[in-house]
């Protein structure tokens, strides 16, 4: 029987209560399906600083290189803001993502039925919303050289090259062909040098997937949009910056940040993460919401370990979970039970061990289960 070794970087925050009931479910699909996961722990982001003075150390770059896929929490802590940049849990983020060349990020996102009472939409404009956010994910501000302060002036460079541009739009118009075959190519071509290439670029590689609508949009347009009319999104792709900001726009959709999972993908092990921060004010309260971090897991499966079946059931539990009214305090409506973080887990994890139900919600949440195959690998 083929093992799987996974990676897992619990991180600071919450991240090790979210990444806990993870692992949780982890356990439950290895025990339904037969299937052997190698998961070890290892530290990253301010976690790693308080025992290495690193970010990023050796033994976590040298762990996630070997690893099969690899698990990431949440990285961030208030009390290392003053820290010179080579000691900040950021800087570990980026150089992970650098590290493993993961420069497409897939942040999905749909609206369960039973939780548009948490979102500040009306339900007519959540009604039909299942959209997938392809980011750009190791270009742009983030990374371009030269940066830094000189004399009381701060520089960031903004770079693009036509290749970085082309390789994520290749994983944007793919997904696509398995969805609506709608995409919506986001940038400020009309103030951005980068944005211009960017738009000339996707417009070329376009020919290539004449069964795909091509649709460009600027970005400020384009998160009106997000809020006023979602439901019409299919595939959203665009770059780094712009899209960090529009996948935590779209949360609001789903209800919470704790909602919602993602995979960054490249030419090695992916990158698997829930799209919330640290919460370092959550932290230690049991109070979390793991389901992202659970989706999360998903993700992993599916696109990290080409295990489809044993991902589908993870988003199956979930929303049966949802459906039967199991919350956290985030998603939660008036008179509603609301779990914690470890029995949200147990909870669900339950539900994976269970033989398939009907659901009266959509069983598998459509978003997910139609990313496509490992578009970036």
């Amino acid at each position: 029987m083929k093992q799987y070794t996974i990676a897992v970087l619990p991180g600071d925050g919450i991240g090790p209560e979210v990444i806990g009931q993870a692992r949780r479910v982890l356990d439950a699909l290895a025990a339904r399906y037969g299937l052997r996961f190698a998961a070890r722990e290892y530290p990253v982001g301010a976690a790693a600083v308080r025992v290495a003075g690193d970010p990023l150390p050796h033994g976590t770059r040298e762990a996630v290189r070997q690893a099969d896929a690899v698990l990431l929490g949440a990285v961030g802590d208030p009390a290392l803001d003053g820290e010179p940049r080579q000691r900040r849990p950021e800087t570990g983020l980026l150089a992970l993502r650098a590290l493993l060349g993961v420069y497409a990020n897939l942040r999905p996102v749909a609206v369960h039925p039973a939780l548009m009472h948490a979102s500040p939409l009306k339900p007519e404009r959540l009604t039909g919303v299942d959209l997938l956010i392809v980011r750009e994910l190791t270009g742009g501000l983030y990374y371009g050289e030269p940066r830094g302060r000189v004399d009381g002036t701060a520089i960031n460079t903004l770079r693009y090259s036509a290749a970085e541009v082309e390789r994520v739009a290749r994983v944007a118009f793919t997904a696509a062909q398995t969805r609506r075959r709608r995409l919506l190519s986001v940038d400020k071509a009309n103030v951005l040098e980068t944005s211009q290439l960017w738009r000339e670029t996707v417009t070329r590689l376009a020919a290539e997937f004449p069964d795909v609508t091509l649709e460009h949009c600027y970005v400020d347009t384009a998160a009106m949009r997000l809020v006023s009319a979602p439901s019409g999104v299919d595939v959203l792709v665009t770059e780094n910056m712009f899209g960090d900001i529009l996948s935590d726009e779209a949360a609001v959709l789903a209800g919470s940040l704790g909602m919602l999972p993602s995979a960054s993908l490249g030419p090695g092990p992916g990158l698997f993460e829930p799209v919330h921060g640290s919460a370092p004010d959550l932290a230690g309260r049991d109070v979390a919401n793991p389901i992202g971090a659970i989706a999360t897991v998903a993700l992993l499966l599916r696109h990290g370990l080409g295990l489809a079946e044993p991902a589908a059931a993870v988003e199956r539990a979930i929303a049966l979970a949802l459906e039967r009214g199991a919350r956290t305090a985030d998603i939660a409506g008036p008179g509603d039970q609301v779990m914690g973080t470890r029995e949200m887990g147990q909870h669900i994890a339950a539900l994976v061990r269970q033989p398939e139900r009907p659901s009266l919600a959509t069983a598998v949440s459509a978003s997910t289960q139609r990313l496509g195959g490992s578009a970036a690998r």
